[in-house]
Protein backbone atom coordinates (compact mmCIF):
# COMPACT_ATOMS: atom_id res chain seq x y z
CA UNK A 1 0.00 0.00 0.00
CA UNK A 2 1.58 3.64 -0.92
CA UNK A 3 -0.93 5.29 0.36
CA UNK A 4 -2.10 6.64 3.87
CA UNK A 5 -4.79 4.32 4.66
CA UNK A 6 -7.29 4.90 7.09
CA UNK A 7 -9.10 2.67 9.58
CA UNK A 8 -12.57 3.33 11.03
CA UNK A 9 -13.85 0.99 13.73
CA UNK A 10 -16.88 -0.01 11.95
CA UNK A 11 -13.93 -1.25 9.59
CA UNK A 12 -13.08 -4.15 12.65
CA UNK A 13 -14.37 -6.92 12.51
CA UNK A 14 -15.40 -8.54 15.98
CA UNK A 15 -12.74 -10.78 16.10
CA UNK A 16 -10.38 -8.30 14.82
CA UNK A 17 -11.06 -5.97 17.71
CA UNK A 18 -10.50 -8.66 20.31
CA UNK A 19 -7.31 -9.65 19.18
CA UNK A 20 -6.40 -6.53 18.75
CA UNK A 21 -7.18 -5.54 22.57
CA UNK A 22 -5.47 -8.93 23.90
CA UNK A 23 -2.16 -8.53 21.78
CA UNK A 24 -2.14 -4.25 23.23
CA UNK A 25 -2.12 -2.77 18.81
CA UNK A 26 -4.10 0.19 18.18
CA UNK A 27 -6.22 1.43 14.86
CA UNK A 28 -3.53 3.78 14.51
CA UNK A 29 -0.35 1.32 14.85
CA UNK A 30 -2.71 -0.94 12.31
CA UNK A 31 -2.68 2.08 10.03
CA UNK A 32 1.32 3.02 9.85
CA UNK A 33 1.71 -0.48 9.48
CA UNK A 34 -0.66 -0.64 6.34
CA UNK A 35 0.25 2.56 5.30
CA UNK A 36 4.56 2.25 5.86
CA UNK A 37 5.04 -1.44 6.48
CA UNK A 38 6.99 -3.86 4.65
CA UNK A 39 5.85 -7.12 3.54
CA UNK A 40 5.44 -10.12 5.61
CA UNK A 41 7.17 -12.99 4.53
CA UNK A 42 4.84 -15.41 6.70
CA UNK A 43 1.76 -14.52 4.48
CA UNK A 44 -0.23 -17.00 3.06
CA UNK A 45 -1.21 -17.32 -0.48
CA UNK A 46 -3.87 -15.09 -0.94
CA UNK A 47 -3.43 -13.18 1.57
CA UNK A 48 -1.20 -9.77 1.95
CA UNK A 49 0.72 -9.23 5.38
CA UNK A 50 2.72 -5.81 6.54
CA UNK A 51 5.12 -5.83 9.08
CA UNK A 52 6.14 -2.39 11.02
CA UNK A 53 8.14 -1.90 14.35
CA UNK A 54 7.72 0.90 16.51
CA UNK A 55 9.51 2.35 19.48
CA UNK A 56 7.68 1.51 22.26
CA UNK A 57 10.05 2.10 25.66
CA UNK A 58 6.85 0.79 27.50
CA UNK A 59 5.98 -1.95 29.94
CA UNK A 60 3.71 -4.91 28.59
CA UNK A 61 2.70 -7.92 30.91
CA UNK A 62 4.88 -6.51 33.58
CA UNK A 63 8.07 -6.24 31.34
CA UNK A 64 10.05 -3.36 29.71
CA UNK A 65 10.21 -3.18 26.43
CA UNK A 66 11.95 -1.45 23.72
CA UNK A 67 10.34 -2.20 20.52
CA UNK A 68 7.18 -3.60 19.33
CA UNK A 69 6.55 -5.25 16.13
CA UNK A 70 3.08 -5.12 14.62
CA UNK A 71 2.43 -7.81 11.43
CA UNK A 72 -1.03 -6.71 10.01
CA UNK A 73 -2.47 -9.46 7.39
CA UNK A 74 -5.41 -8.16 4.96
CA UNK A 75 -6.95 -9.12 1.76
CA UNK A 76 -9.13 -8.45 -1.24
CA UNK A 77 -12.49 -9.40 -2.42
CA UNK A 78 -13.09 -7.60 -5.27
CA UNK A 79 -12.61 -3.87 -4.42
CA UNK A 80 -13.24 -4.79 -0.69
CA UNK A 81 -10.10 -3.84 1.90
CA UNK A 82 -10.43 -7.18 4.39
CA UNK A 83 -8.62 -6.95 7.59
CA UNK A 84 -7.69 -10.24 8.55
CA UNK A 85 -5.77 -10.26 11.50
CA UNK A 86 -3.39 -7.92 13.84
CA UNK A 87 -0.52 -9.34 15.95
CA UNK A 88 2.47 -8.07 17.92
CA UNK A 89 5.69 -9.07 19.12
CA UNK A 90 7.33 -6.97 22.01
CA UNK A 91 11.26 -7.05 22.61
CA UNK A 92 14.02 -5.47 21.00
CA UNK A 93 17.04 -5.24 18.12
CA UNK A 94 13.87 -6.43 15.58
CA UNK A 95 14.97 -6.94 12.22
CA UNK A 96 13.73 -3.74 10.17
CA UNK A 97 12.39 -4.56 6.31
CA UNK A 98 11.91 -2.11 3.50
CA UNK A 99 8.93 -0.90 2.41
CA UNK A 100 8.08 -2.43 -1.25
Amino acid sequence: MDQEIKIKESDLHPHIRARMLQRGISIKEIEETLSRGWDAADAVEGTTGKVAVFTYNAEWEGKLFEEKEVTVYYKYKGEQFILLSAKARYGKNFKKGEKR
